[in-house]
């Protein structure tokens, strides 16, 4: 464990002290950082040149390390350095090309990336002696592994593939109801209507007719061809999805997976980032498939203002249940940064701002007309 920053103040760190982290060793790399691998608050994380296929998911314990996990539970050793195929159904273990030597106080809580849980990949971090997925300890030292679950897609990854993220912390959480509060009267979070504000800033399903011609969210096609993660704009829309057009309702069935967004265009100032948190499910049977993070400036333009849509990864539960429009499926929590970051996440070249029901980035643009007929 490393010295404490006594310098460092309370809250999520922004792209400036990330990198700063770099410079120092706090964040080590096994290569040079891609040149946006910084985001505006969280670093992307890159997978190794070698995946392990194992057994079954795991975590190891407080008396154990991921690497002896593996040697007890890998069935063959996979080489991605030329890229190779994960099938859907199957647990791989990848060891990341970053690790960390954090200092005290410093914490970090890892999640995919938005175009990973679109494409229903289930991915994890893991530290060694972790008790829990996507969580590492205040002044952890060590390396990083994700856990690798393709649903829905087979896919294609290789080395330097980037289907997580990480966020980093300083202090304790500062997320409360009174700080949304706080900051929805100086500016609103979100673009219309009356904010519900208990446990987080609910989100609800959009179901009604988005647009003319605009389906109302997409059910994926099993048994699809193979998705190159690393590829942009280069599959078409219905060999993999199938638009839902029905309004009003609609039921979930437990083997399918659904793109949908929210009613709610929501604001992240600058100052701020932010988290769906996962959805209590004493309320309805089905769960949004990851919780995300939100980068300062998502929906926020520089104040221009007018928000962008939470796009939603919905599965059911054990039997089918029926969505309402309107039904609340989420909730973001705020935090502060510990300083304003150089860049907010409009300025960074993302597929996502301004989104309304929007596919991952591997998808051509989606012609309404077509999915029609």
């Amino acid at each position: 464990m490393t010295k404490p920053e006594k310098t460092l103040p309370q809250g999520i760190l922004p792209a400036r002290a990330i990198a700063d982290f770099c410079d120092k060793g706090h964040i080590r790399m096994a290569r040079a950082p891609d040149s946006d691998q910084i985001q505006p608050a969280s670093l992307d994380l890159r997978l190794g040149p070698k995946a392990y296929r194992v057994r079954a998911s795991f975590l190891p314990g407080p008396r154990q390390k991921v690497e002896e996990k593996i040697r007890q539970l890998s069935l063959h050793e996979i080489d991605l350095r030329e890229g190779a195929v994960l099938e859907t159904g199957c647990v791989y273990i990848v060891p990341l090309q970053e690790s960390l030597a954090l200092p005290q106080g410093v914490a970090a809580a890892a999640n995919p990336k938005s175009s990973t849980g679109r494409l229903d990949i289930f991915t994890r971090v893991i530290a060694n002696f972790a008790q829990e997925f996507d969580k590492v300890p205040d002044g952890y030292e060590g390396p990083l592994f994700a856990e690798i679950s393709p649903r829905t897609f087979p896919i294609l990854a290789r080395e330097g593939s980037r289907l997580s993220q990480i966020r980093f912390r300083s202090g304790a959480s500062l997320a409360s109801d009174e700080l949304i509060h706080a900051l929805h009267a100086a500016e609103p979070l979100i673009a219309s209507g009356e904010a519900n504000i208990d446990g987080g800033l609910a989100l609800t399903v959009d179901l009604s007719a988005m647009g003319e011609g605009w389906p109302v969210g997409f059910r994926a096609k099993r048994h699809s061809a193979l998705v190159d993660v690393d590829r942009k704009a280069a599959l078409d829309v219905l060999d993999y999805w199938e638009p839902l057009w029905q309004t009003g309702s609609l039921i979930l069935d437990p083997d399918q997976f659904y793109i949908l967004a929210s009613k709610e265009a929501v604001r992240v100032p600058p100052t701020h980032a932010a988290e769906m948190v996962p959805f209590n499910p004493l309320v309805g049977e089905f769960r949004v498939h990851y919780a995300g993070f939100f980068d300062p400036g998502f929906g926020h333009a520089s104040g221009q203002g007018e928000g962008a849509r939470a796009v939603l990864e919905v599965r059911s539960h054990e039997v089918p249940f029926i969505l309402e429009d309107g039904q609340i499926i989420g909730r973001l929590v705020y935090e502060p940064l510990t300083g304003k970051p150089e860049r907010v996440y409009g300025e960074v070249g993302s597929n996502y701002q301004k989104q309304g029901l929007k596919l991952s980035k591997h998808f051509k643009a989606f012609d309404p007309q077509a999915g029609r007929r």
